[in-house]
């Protein structure tokens, strides 16, 4: 008898499912890029940390920085973006934080990997690792297309066009004669 009233009422909840793509915050194709900048990272920064001299350590230890942080930070980033996670964390910019992130980690790929590349041993570990810096801050900056082809730049107005001169008095006028019909 318990079970013929409460089978019909119960349903299952589609929104369980733990990975959440596509969604507004990240879509499809920008899950796959990231993943490609979380593995190409990743294996930057393997392969640099597998060197074991260099003639100029400041270009090793800014290469392993970079490729360290973009690793762990994108990895949490893709985390949290394609999880329901970002609901429990409080940021309420999660559009403005991407594309600022995104956007700084493929600078300093750009950029620790140009001093990594001019100042190393020349070794093939050493190659390999500038290559797949490369690859990651290329990885970057599709995402980074991708991102202004799907949602625009985060500091542009999405509001659409301003109201014109008058707008707001056009409104109220409207508003005040809907009141003065139903007094």
């Amino acid at each position: 008898m318990a079970s013929e009233v409460y089978t019909p009422t119960t349903a299952p909840n589609p929104k369980t499912s733990w990975l959440q793509v596509p969604s507004e915050r990240l879509d499809a194709r920008r899950f796959v890029v990231k993943v490609c900048e979380v593995i190409f990272s990743f294996v930057a920064f393997i392969l640099e940390e597998v060197v074991s001299s260099c003639s100029s350590c400041f270009a090793l230890y800014f290469f392993e920085f970079v490729s360290c942080t973009a690793f762990l930070f994108t990895l949490l980033l893709l985390v949290l973006l394609a999880t329901a996670l970002h609901a429990r964390v409080g940021v309420t910019c999660w559009r403005d934080l991407d594309f600022w992130y995104t956007s700084l980690i493929a600078l300093l790929f750009f950029v620790s990997s140009i001093i990594f590349a001019v100042n190393n041993n020349g070794t093939d570990l050493e190659k390999s690792s500038v290559a797949f810096g490369f690859l990651a801050m290329s990885a970057f900056l599709v995402d980074l297309l991708l991102f202004y082809k799907t949602s625009g730049l985060p500091f542009q107005k999405s509001g659409g066009d301003p109201p014109a001169e008058g707008g707001a008095q056009l409104e109220t006028e409207k508003l005040n004669s809907v009141v003065n019909t139903t007094e």
